[in-house]
């Protein structure tokens, strides 16, 4: 028991010495053992202190051969870190300064993933997100070959969703507060905007069920012909997914749909 509490006071006295010398270290002004020791944390993943040293000693090797070096660190710390925001705009730099590195590939990769992973939820401002798409589709354009190309294809392709489901949301609202003629043109909107989402069949129930509350809620002279635009629709969606997940109700309306064309055509009702 009394060695456990022991070595357990012996780890803390180490950790209060190791942290007392980084902060001598951080109030110094030995450069150069900053520099080494900055790596040395960066190597052994300790990137925010590794990251606080780099910033101190940019400065000093501006215009010399270790900038480089320094600045790219300096960046992928504030990466692995997961300051994203800080990460993009050393990166930034990094990109303009040295256009010809042998680490710009991997630069321009980081950075456009940096956005992606500022890219908020869906219910949120988007900027960052298309920001993140751009710089995504610049960096495949730019280097279709790399080995960073298939995750930027995969990336782009959740933000795109991420989207969609913004766009959907939307749509779906006007239906919720029962604006039905905005619902149809908003999921139709959708729709046109976004042909290929994965969100067209329930975007496609969503427009259905708008038209369905206008046409059983209409008056006699225009609900016949829009009671036949419903089963037209019904069509439409069942042409597309034959095995939709809203199978039973689009079923269960159109028996109601039949039963009132039928009551229609049973007492010659007019039409508009």
């Amino acid at each position: 028991m009394y060695l456990v509490n022991y070595f357990y006071l012996f780890v803390v006295f180490l950790i209060f010495v190791k942290c007392s010398d980084y902060q001598k270290l951080l109030n110094s002004d030995n450069v150069s053992e900053k520099y080494k020791v900055a790596e040395s944390f960066y190597n052994n993943g300790d990137y925010r202190k590794a990251s606080r040293l780099f910033e101190q000693i940019i400065p000093k090797y501006r215009g010399k051969p270790q900038a480089q070096r320094i600045i790219y660190f300096l960046a992928d710390s504030y990466f692995l870190d997961k300051n994203f925001y800080l990460a993009a705009n050393q990166f930034k730099n990094f990109i303009k300064s040295y256009p010809k590195s042998e680490r710009i590939t991997e630069a321009q990769f980081k950075e456009a993933k940096s956005f992606y992973f500022q890219s908020p939820n869906y219910s949120l401002d988007q900027e960052d997100t298309y920001i993140a798409i751009e710089k995504l589709q610049v960096f495949i354009n730019n280097y279709p070959n790399s080995k960073f190309s298939k995750e930027a294809n995969s990336l782009i392709n959740e933000l795109q969703v991420k989207l969609e489901k913004k766009g959907f949301e939307i749509a779906k609202q006007y239906y919720t507060i029962r604006d039905y003629k905005a619902s149809i043109k908003a999921n139709d909107n959708f729709i046109t905007s976004y042909p290929g989402t994965k969100f067209r069949e329930e975007s496609m129930y969503v427009k259905f069920n708008s038209m369905y509350q206008i046409a059983i809620n209409s008056i006699e002279l225009k609900k016949r012909d829009r009671l036949n635009e419903l089963k037209d629709y019904i069509k439409l969606i069942l042409d597309y997914y034959p095995e939709t997940t809203f199978i039973q109700d689009l079923e269960k309306k159109r028996k109601i749909i039949d039963k009132e064309l039928n009551f229609f055509k049973e007492n010659d009702l007019p039409t508009k």
